[in-house]
């Protein structure tokens, strides 16, 4: 309802606005396309320029936090992008997220339900505009950019559930009908982004970083191959004082991180330790993994995987870690942002189970169509301590995808390059001394010059005797 807009909906026609424009400086990425030119229409969040508070509620005995996020499209192209209002499907939809990176590991805390775009403002946030006409056409010009502000985003009659969107073709009903939202969750919080308080409370959350992330969706898009680069990051910081009436201030901070989603914000906190690797399941969409290993300081190491399912319809069902034989796994765990809105989707953790020669977490099968699946724009943790370090080379980790194989899609699984747990080292030979995997001359000497003492006592019995002598020589290599 661009419209609608106080002051700007009168002046914006012909110079830029400092509503949705003001502090969106961008910082530009290629979405791992190698920065080649775009041939056809290319939609990204080139900036996010402003955020909304809105008034907290209780749910289900929690108290949450409600807002929304500004986004600056840019059509960085070489042809236009309808931009029809509904009941058309030739428009974007734009979602928006909220993580936070705490303690080594980045959580997905809050999601929205997506904007529908109705038409397109021709302005220059990210360079040269050939305009598809003046005022607010139903078309998105080559090179131009449209700003909706996060009032507009929060505006609930302009929200729409995630649900019936195919996010790797961008299709979907322009007259599908939401599902009703249940009557114990407060107005103001619904369809947006939600987001628990204590996930926000400053005294809870020390050092924590927190990350803002829209997306655009469109069918045009996809279908020119360019819709992998549609997500852009921007931080923000948590004031200290929550209002009854607004929740904690929220501020954007530094840039907007062009076409790279929230995921790289972690790899770029810790880029020593943090590897992030895009992988694309053949006739359907990306995921995204994150992984980090860290030496816990007491004979374990952390595993920390994040996956993030940025425009697979397929979704992701299960995620499998290698195991080999020998390793004890401790502490295992899993983190997936939670629904509210009626869609029906079930929060239930995904299973995990230690067999085969695998770590494997896994939600219930497609038969159950409200499953706690990986599903498009989300990103889900597993994690777990293990008594080895990683081995020395990438292995590899399984993504098996929850709904079935089509026509275009007939992989079943995703193989996920990360850094997984290395084989044990075998148990010391008894009466190896030197600790070079043989038991030879260099240890008999060793046990002979410590006759008669403790120094080569193989049995525990405090003295190093013929008993010892026998056990080296049962195990002589």
């Amino acid at each position: 309802m661009k419209t609608s807009l106080t002051l700007g909906g009168l002046l914006l026609t012909g110079t830029a606005i400092f509503v949705g424009q003001f502090q969106a400086t961008a910082v530009p990425g290629t979405g791992g396309d190698g920065g080649t030119a775009a041939v056809g229409p290319d939609v990204i969040v080139g900036g996010l320029p402003d955020n909304s508070r809105y008034a907290p509620g209780t749910y289900n005995g929690v108290e949450y936090a409600a807002m929304a996020f500004g986004t600056t499209s840019c059509n960085i192209g070489t042809q236009q992008l309808q931009w029809q209002p509904n009941p058309s499907n030739l428009h974007p939809t734009i979602p928006q997220n909220a993580y936070r990176i705490k303690n080594g590991a980045i959580e997905q805390i809050g999601l929205g339900w997506c904007k529908h775009g109705f038409c397109a403002l021709q302005e220059t946030l990210c360079g040269t505009c050939t305009p598809a006409g003046a005022g607010c056409p139903t078309v998105l010009g080559i090179g131009c950019s449209d700003p909706y502000t996060s009032s507009l985003n929060g505006a609930q009659s302009d929200l729409k559930g995630r649900g019936p969107i195919n996010p790797s073709t961008g299709v979907f009903s322009g007259t599908y009908t939401d599902p009703t939202a249940p009557a114990t969750l407060p107005a103001s919080l619904r369809e947006r982004v939600m987001i628990a308080r204590s996930d926000l409370d400053p005294a809870q959350n020390a050092g924590a970083i927190y990350i803002a992330e829209g997306m655009y969706i469109h069918q045009q898009d996809a279908a020119a191959g360019n819709d992998d680069n549609n997500a852009s990051y921007r931080a923000f910081t948590v004031g200290a004082t929550w209002s009854t009436t607004l929740g904690y201030p929220i501020t954007l901070t530094g840039a907007t991180f062009q076409q790279l989603p929230a995921i790289f914000a972690w790899q770029a906190s810790n880029p020593t330790e943090v590897s992030v690797k895009s992988y694309d399941v053949a006739g359907d969409g990306r995921f995204i993994i994150g992984f980090r290993v860290s030496n816990n300081g007491n004979g374990t190491w952390h595993y920390e995987y994040a996956v993030h399912n940025l425009n697979s319809d397929r979704a992701g069902g299960s995620f499998s870690v290698p195991i080999p034989a020998g390793v004890n796994v401790t502490n295992i765990g899993f983190k997936s942002p939670k629904y509210f809105n009626g869609e029906g989707y079930s929060n239930a953790a995904w299973t995990a189970t230690l067999a085969n020669g695998s770590l494997t977490w896994a939600c219930e099968p497609n038969t159950n169509a409200n499953a706690n699946a990986l599903r498009w724009a989300t990103l889900y943790n597993f994690r777990f301590d293990a008594d080895v370090a990683p081995q020395a080379s990438l292995g590899t980790a399984t993504l098996g995808l929850w709904k079935d194989p089509t026509a275009t899609s007939t992989a079943t699984t995703a193989t996920l390059g990360a850094q997984v747990p290395g084989v044990p080292p075998p148990p010391p030979i008894v009466g190896d001394y030197n600790h070079d995997g043989l038991v030879n001359a260099t240890d008999l000497a060793t046990l002979l010059n410590a006759w008669g003492t403790a120094g080569g006592d193989l049995n525990s019995d405090g003295t190093t005797d013929a008993s010892d002598l026998s056990t080296l020589l049962n195990n002589w290599s």
